[in-house]
């Protein structure tokens, strides 16, 4: 199934109720006066986070939201009964615009958090409101105020403390599942991620940080190629990004550093502040490197000119992971410190 991180849906808030037309018809009172009650409020349609979603594959069957409308008010000044708010749930990390104006209207960052998009009518009232002492029979009432609506674009940026980029089959997924509980999809042919995947890097002092592998990233993402832009904006919200290149990858001209180069000015292209995320690389696949690979200390000094720290590791066999995972947490800190 098609990972979905952006959508439009309809919605629709509720109707006011009518308010009544009704006379005091009691036994012994003759002329009774007005007794009409008011309409009920319509609904709000109110967007809400939700931690325990994770993509927004629970609108693939559904675009249209409405809320109730209110109810009409009745004699003896019963007023009708509001109706309760339609509740659109999306995953932490959804922003909300309008589609028309593209205007932002919430980014929903916290759990439960949770906005009204749109206020239901409010209910007409009664004729119990329009007697005076000229009129003392006022055979009017006010009609409910209509509900709004309006196209809501949702799109999905993921929350993830740490991201993991690099190109295709440079060993991401294998990474993660080192260094997480997370199983990825782990194969030999280019996208065998279609979908960020997600890991918690527990450490000794019980703290944990959510690492996301993003997919998708090839020379020209940001105009749309391979999986294209579509995952780019996951790592907008990620405090510390790791650059995953592949230490046998011999490309035809250029270098293992080009890997990188090309990377970032794809990441510029789409978001110049991106580039300026604190980052380190990995170089995976030492257990691969042969004779005919490239030479390790000339990439690594490359990268260190560049003011690029970077580390040899073997996702496969586990060489090097537990100095990554101590790297991580250091560069972590230093982010939050930096960060205030």
């Amino acid at each position: 199934m098609v990972f979905l991180d952006e959508v439009v849906i309809t919605a629709r808030s509720g109707d006011g109720g009518r308010g009544c037309v009704s006379f005091r018809r009691e036994r012994f009172i003759p002329k009774g006066g007005p007794d009409g009650g008011d309409g009920g409020d319509g609904g709000d349609v109110t967007v809400r986070a939700k931690r325990q979603l994770h993509t927004l594959s629970h609108f693939r069957g559904r675009r249209f939201f409405k809320a109730g409308n209110g109810e009409p008010g009745r004699g003896k000044q019963q007023s009708g009964k509001n109706s309760g708010p339609c509740i659109i749930e999306v995953p932490v990390g959804t922003l909300v615009q309008d589609d028309v104006s593209g205007q932002v209207l919430v980014d929903l960052i916290h759990n439960s958090q949770e906005v009204v998009l749109l206020h239901g009518g409010k209910g007409g009232r009664g004729n119990q409101h329009f007697a005076t002492s000229t009129r003392q029979t006022p055979r009017m009432a006010q009609p409910g105020i209509p509900g709004q609506e309006k196209r809501f674009k949702l799109t999905l940026k993921l929350l993830a403390d740490i991201g993991l980029i690099g190109f295709p089959n440079v060993g991401k997924s294998t990474l993660l599942s080192r260094l997480t509980m997370a199983r990825p999809k782990v194969d030999s042919y280019p996208f065998t991620t279609i979908v960020p995947n997600f890991g918690a890097i527990h450490f000794d002092d019980d703290r944990a940080l959510v690492i996301a592998d993003i997919p998708g990233l090839i020379e020209g993402a940001s105009s749309g190629r391979g999986l294209g832009d579509r995952f780019l904006k996951h790592i907008e919200r990620t405090g510390l990004l790791i650059h995953v290149l592949d230490i046998t990858f011999a490309p035809a001209e250029g270098s293992i550093l080009e890997d990188f180069l090309t990377l970032r000015r794809e990441m510029a292209a789409f978001a110049p502040p991106l580039i300026e995320k604190p980052c380190f690389v990995v170089i995976n696949k030492m257990d691969l490197r042969g004779p005919g690979s490239r030479d390790l200390a000339t990439l690594r000094e490359a990268l260190a000119e560049k003011g690029i720290e970077s580390l040899p590791v073997s996702a496969l066999t586990g060489e090097g992971i537990d100095e990554l995972k101590w790297m991580i947490l250091q560069k972590w800190e230093e982010t939050a410190a930096s960060a205030g």
